[in-house]
């Protein structure tokens, strides 16, 4: 890994980094579909520790770094990331029908800034793709099932559409995460009011109580609330008693971005990822954490490029962390690293003791 981590950096990242952000994204899954036995050539064995285990919502992690959704839509690669080293892997947003997503381009890189900005639209290929996907799960990682209403669906039926996607998925995710908080899927306002979040949660738990094997329910936040609707998101948790957090989602704030104005004025609308969102979801993780004191389990993600970033996301109350952008940016050795980090802060600690 020593080896592989700059030459991702130095010779791998510069050739991608010069084709379109989407057409790269596809070249990856390519060859991570067809040659994922090359990744076991150059990238050492995934770091395996009882001490990286952990137990969140009734599920024991391998290791609390998984992949955040929005990179395998259509769970065509969970068993090959899991080969990565990913403790778990979020699929989707999975919709109850295909769609197209919104016209591209609709991917960004702000290199400046060590961001990605997307405006992808839930661009995937239904529900009954991903579950013939996941037929194929070989069990050796745990799956999130990250779902959404389809873009034309009307707002009486919103909730129909987390359903349908529930229902369907639940045989074969061992969590679901209800994402009401894309900025890139139309008329959204509703999905950000908490009393429709209270009452779309109340429906989603109802059918899970029908189940004999009930699987955990997360709720998908952004970025950009403030303490007062962060307030109302600790009571929202406390009264539906709904199993944890992902904190966060994209957000559509360009404040203090180095990228020139102009430019970001070209790429247009869409949800900003990676390091400028860093500080902003580490702040989150920690009030909703420290007011609720720590109540509910949270994931944490949003710019993760670092050992280090990871770190201050696990001591501000996160339980698990996600990478997406980081990923993107610095390459399979992320994951080692932070779990060799984990190690050597646990190893410290029982020296204390």
């Amino acid at each position: 890994m020593k080896h592989f981590s700059p030459m991702y950096k130095s010779v791998i990242r510069p050739i991608l980094f010069k084709f379109d952000p989407e057409e790269v994204h596809h070249f990856t899954f390519s060859m991570l579909k067809n040659f994922g036995f090359l990744t076991k050539l150059f990238l050492p064995k995934p770091i395996v520790d009882k001490r990286l285990e952990r137990e969140v919502f009734g599920l024991k992690f391998k290791n609390p770094v998984g992949l955040a959704a929005g990179f395998d839509k259509n769970a065509v690669l969970f068993n090959e990331l899991g080969d990565l080293g990913f403790g778990f892997v979020e699929i989707g947003t999975v919709t109850p029908k295909a769609q197209a997503g919104n016209p591209k381009k609709r991917l960004f890189r702000l290199l400046e800034d060590g961001g990605i900005i997307n405006r992808m639209g839930f661009n995937n290929d239904g529900l009954e793709a991903a579950i013939e996907k996941l037929k194929h799960n070989k069990g050796k990682i745990i799956i999130g099932g990250n779902i959404g209403k389809n873009t034309n669906t009307t707002p009486e039926n919103y909730t129909q559409d987390y359903l349908d996607c529930f229902e369907g998925l639940h045989p074969y995710v061992d969590y679901f995460v209800l994402n009401v908080s894309c900025p890139n899927v139309g008329s959204h306002a509703k999905l950000e009011d908490v009393e429709y979040l209270r009452e779309l949660i109340t429906a989603v738990k109802k059918i899970n109580q029908t189940k004999s094997n009930q699987k955990p329910i997360l709720l998908k936040i952004a970025p950009d609330l403030n303490n007062r609707q962060l307030d109302e998101i600790i009571d929202l948790i406390t009264e539906t008693k709904i199993d944890g957090i992902v904190v966060s989602n994209t957000s559509v704030n360009r404040e203090g971005l180095k990228t020139p104005p102009e430019v970001l004025a070209e790429i247009g609308n869409g949800g900003l990822s990676g390091k400028p969102i860093r500080e902003r979801s580490t702040a989150m993780i920690k009030y909703l954490s420290d007011k609720s004191n720590r109540a509910f389990p949270i994931i944490g993600v949003g710019g993760i490029h670092s050992a280090k970033d990871a770190m201050e996301k696990l001591e501000a109350g996160a339980s698990l962390i996600q990478l997406y952008t980081g990923f993107i940016y610095e390459g399979p050795a992320l994951i080692q690293k932070i779990n060799q980090n984990i190690l050597k802060k646990a190893k410290k600690n029982f020296k204390i003791i």
